[in-house]
């Protein structure tokens, strides 16, 4: 059995040579591209691999295509959406992400925005605290429930709202459930966003549900571009002049944000949620371990795609 690490953005050599250590130990080659500037040079690499681990790469039907003896994707990170499941699935490939193993390094770069945020990001004026703030959480899995645990440490009162979370399991971490996403908003100071991108929750960010946050009100953004719309939040981010967007992506309307409302809007260069040495390290490894337990045994706990 052949392994590929195909990753235009390399893990860390630590993490590479504990993935090499597992994928070794079960008797399988391991292949590495790194830093690959075309596609031709993935497609070339997938001719004869049974397992791919990617981080941001782009695995879609072409690729899965060429690679004709490919058994299983794993996606070193929590978001999937890298990965064309729908070929995937018409071609047997099993798909999986790494959940929970970059949860920590996400829900830290949401306090660093966050901080900076309230304090009108270091420009030398009054800001504000968070203690005693009204903090949203919107998606309770596990970068949420970090979040939560960090937050408590900060003294804030805490709210989330997940469709697929039962209000139980979020009460029993001392976190308010709230009965819909229009409740979360209007009830909170501060939404911290960790929903995936779907059909459903893509450009689900908008002015009408923003509209309804209290004077003061911010959003921290750490999950995905697609949720956002962009127009709208430009729109009415002019409208509420009281009203702060932070991000660790950045908007296709980045240039006209930062024109019209930089004063009160923050994006990192690229997306950091992940980028610690810890997280890549946890991610890259779960991923091999993933591979060996599927193709060895037939475990495919984590798959996201159907069978």
């Amino acid at each position: 059995m052949k392994v590929l690490i195909a990753t235009d953005k390399p893990f860390a050599k630590v993490a590479v040579s504990g993935i090499c250590t597992e994928v070794e130990a079960a008797g399988f080659e391991l292949a590495l591209l790194e830093k690959y500037t075309e596609k031709q040079q993935l497609l070339d690499a997938v001719v004869d691999v049974d397992a791919i681990i990617i981080r941001s790469d782009i695995i879609d039907a072409e690729v899965i295509a060429a690679a004709k003896q490919l058994k299983i994707v794993v996606r070193a990170g929590a978001g999937y959406d890298n990965v064309d499941l729908e070929a995937a699935t018409a071609a047997g490939v099993c798909v999986m992400n790494t959940p929970g193993q970059n949860a920590n390094a996400v829900a830290e770069l949401v306090f660093g925005l966050l901080v900076f945020a309230v304090r009108n990001f270091f420009n030398g004026t009054s800001g504000t605290e968070l203690k005693g703030k009204k903090l949203g959480i919107h998606a309770y899995g596990n970068v949420g429930r970090n979040v939560a645990r960090i937050a408590k440490g900060f003294g804030m009162e805490l709210y989330a709202y997940d469709a697929y979370c039962r209000a139980e399991d979020i009460e029993s971490d001392g976190v308010k459930a709230t009965c819909s996403v229009k409740n979360l908003y209007e009830t909170c100071d501060i939404v911290s966003l960790h929903i995936p991108a779907t059909a459903e929750t893509k450009q689900s960010i908008n002015a009408e549900l923003l509209g309804l946050m209290p004077k003061g009100g911010v959003l921290v953004n750490t999950a995905r571009k697609e949720v956002i719309n962009e127009a709208e939040i430009l729109a009415f981010m002019q409208e509420r002049p009281d009203f702060k967007y932070v991000t660790d992506i950045v908007p296709g309307n980045d240039v006209d944000m930062k024109a019209q409302v930089g004063d009160r809007y923050f994006t990192t260069p690229k997306k950091m949620g992940a980028q610690t040495s810890e997280a890549n390290i946890n991610a890259g490894i779960a991923a091999a371990k993933q591979i060996v337990d599927f193709l060895k045994n037939g475990v495919d706990t984590c798959r996201v795609n159907k069978k």
